[in-house]
């Protein structure tokens, strides 16, 4: 089996359906496993996948490194040319990548077709970046001499990328790896590895040369991501999850030294000020808690209150959080998808059980909604301390935990008690707390005044236990590059 009616039920364009199925479909010749992606809203099954391994990982491995140097000798304006194309080829497909995104992911479908706009606003970018890569050169010590700097590509990268934002962290991990020069093997989430297989669809009909783009599905990412971190032909690994699979992946590329880009956990605060715009500061709290039902790593984990403000911050929040609307991401009118899979309920009700049976009360929702599917309400919580699973955990769900505190050294110094450090927002209007609080806070992003700050022209990435390196901007192609030294004699 490869793709069912159920997903086909949801495209437009009937051609990308057929070339998707053409990539997913196991072969006649696979005798291996298979595994099942399901909807999380309706538990309907969407396609049937070859469950890969380590043998072909190795097979992908290797045509990535037979293409590398080609594709690294290759002109950056022509580069730039295809990643342009592949670029052009999302937006023009958009609203077909948008439903398959939805299907296998559960997002609301205007909000899964901003994703998709933001993934080829990656493409774009990096298709322009290709264009840039300087080298330098600087005045040597001696007149016989010249010194000089140039940047080439690591060589064949291995990536490896969640189920939550699943054609943006394509885009934004292979985009500026493919603008280097790099060749690419990327491994997707299980649960989302549909619009994956038709973004690279879209890349093949591009023009990336053959074996530049590679592209595995397996049901477990442990037997890929060992042999990624193993095999001596791959020279760096970018990956986006947990902190917990993160340090996993940096001891097992430890042996041969190989570089790596780790975007991993957060526990995001989001501080709000007694000289705040109150009314700004509930429409921040709202995109930041409840953007992607709570399931992204810069979602605000934690809202601390200063006290003149609580109540009155809590009241219209509370108000505000129960205007959005739970269900299927195809329903019109719908703010809030399901959560990826029963595993993420059970988590958030653990952590809804963990604040009440320690003080904390439920001002509104709190509960799992229906039988089918895997919804839950978006909650906000008061009376939190930080005794709770809820301030010290990243919840990864539609719930939102007020905590009150009194001065800024206080929420300056429980803000940045964890070891993550992602992201972090806060709303205030003096200039000076507002410049004391930014340089304050250990994180690697800063949102002031805004809920919102992901642009593929910023760095995106933390510092501590939340990750290495960045993301997005010029920087974000520093990465895939290595930095030679030259120097000439004799000159």
């Amino acid at each position: 089996m490869g793709l069912t009616a159920a997903l086909n039920k949801h495209l437009r364009a009937g051609e990308l359906f057929a070339a998707l199925e053409s990539v997913t479909r196991p072969s006649a010749k696979w005798t291996g496993a298979t595994f099942d992606v399901f909807n999380p809203s309706t538990g309907e099954l969407l396609a049937t996948l070859p469950d890969m391994g380590t043998d072909e990982a190795h097979a992908a491995i290797d045509a990535a490194a037979a293409a590398q140097s080609l594709w690294a000798a290759k002109p950056a304006k022509d580069r730039s040319a295809i990643l342009r194309r592949w670029h052009d080829l999302i937006v023009e497909h958009v609203d077909d990548l948008a439903a398959i995104l939805t299907a296998e992911m559960g997002k609301p479908l205007a909000e899964a077709k901003g994703e998709v706009l933001h993934a080829a606003s990656y493409v774009e970018w990096y298709a322009e970046e290709a264009k840039r890569v300087y080298g330098e050169t600087f005045p040597a010590p001696a007149n016989d001499r010249r010194m000089l700097v140039i940047k080439q590509p690591v060589g064949v990268v291995g990536t490896i990328t969640p189920w939550n934002f699943p054609a943006s962290m394509v885009a934004r991990k292979i985009s500026p790896a493919l603008a280097a020069g790099c060749a690419v093997v990327l491994k997707p989430a299980e649960q989302t590895p549909l619009v994956a297989g038709a973004m690279f669809v879209l890349a093949e009909k591009a023009g990336f040369p053959k074996g530049v783009v590679n592209l595995i599905y397996a049901a477990e990412g442990a037997p890929i991501g060992r042999e990624l971190c193993s095999n001596p032909k791959v020279r760096k690994i970018s990956f986006t999850g947990s902190t917990e699979v993160g340090r996993l992946l940096m001891r097992q590329c430890s042996d041969q030294i190989k570089k790596v880009s780790l975007e991993l956990g957060g526990n995001a605060p989001f501080i709000v000020f007694d000289d705040a715009d109150i009314d700004e500061a509930v429409e921040g709290a709202v995109q930041a808690k409840f953007r992607n039902a709570g399931q992204t790593c810069v979602s605000a984990n934690r809202i601390y209150v200063q006290s003149a403000v609580h109540d009155a911050f809590a009241e219209k929040f509370v108000t505000r959080v129960r205007e959005l609307t739970v269900g299927d991401g195809f329903s019109a009118g719908v703010a809030i998808g399901p959560m990826i899979d029963s595993h993420a309920i059970e988590k958030i009700e653990a952590h809804v059980a963990d604040a009440l049976a320690k003080g904390g009360e439920v001002r509104c929702g709190g509960r799992r909604i229906g039988t089918n599917g895997t919804f839950f309400e978006p909650t906000v919580l008061t009376g939190i301390s930080h005794v709770m699973r809820v301030a010290q955990e990243e919840t990864f769900g539609p719930i939102a935990p007020i905590i009150r505190f009194e001065t800024t050294e206080q929420v300056v110094a429980e803000a940045n008690d964890t070891i993550y450090g992602l992201a972090a927002y806060f709303y205030a209007e003096n200039l000076k707390r507002v410049w004391h609080v930014a340089e304050a806070l250990e994180y690697g992003m800063v949102g002031i005044n805004t809920g919102r700050m992901s642009s593929e022209a910023a760095p995106f990435g933390g510092i501590k236990q939340s990750g290495i390196g960045r993301e997005g901007s010029r920087h974000g192609l520093e990465d895939y590059l290595e930095m030679k030294y030259l120097c000439m004699g004799n000159i």
